[in-house]
């Protein structure tokens, strides 16, 4: 691997650390993994997908609303034959945003888990 390459690999890796070091932030992740696997599932194999796709927003939310919502929207506007590539941008969207999200709870709970000492009175 070359040695620029190294670094930046150890950058993205300590950002994303809080996202799996604690039982919050694996949860959070495994609720986000299930929403997704059961939205890719509803639109592609089920004949009726209804309203799934509120599941991936409404486990990523707030983020999601600014990232994942746009996304959709500019979809109409694109051929038909491209249709196919709408859910897996949305899929792309609302996985960052819950990666975003898991490194936020993971420092969250970093910050509450760690105890500072006190000077003895």
């Amino acid at each position: 691997m070359a040695r620029s390459a190294r670094p930046r690999l150890q950058r993205i890796r300590a950002l994303l650390t809080p996202a799996v070091d604690n039982w919050l932030a694996r949860g959070y992740l495994a609720v986000v993994a299930a929403s997704l696997g059961f939205f890719l599932w509803a639109v592609y194999l089920s004949p009726d997908p209804g309203f799934a796709g509120i599941w991936p927003l409404m486990a990523t939310a707030p983020l999601s609303m600014l990232v994942s919502i746009p996304l959709m929207a500019a979809a109409p506007a694109w051929d038909s034959s491209l249709d196919w590539l709408s859910p897996l941008l949305f899929s792309a969207g609302t996985t960052l945003c819950g990666l975003v999200n898991a490194v936020l709870l993971g420092l969250l709970a970093r910050r509450l888990t760690t105890r500072e000492p006190h000077p003895a009175a």
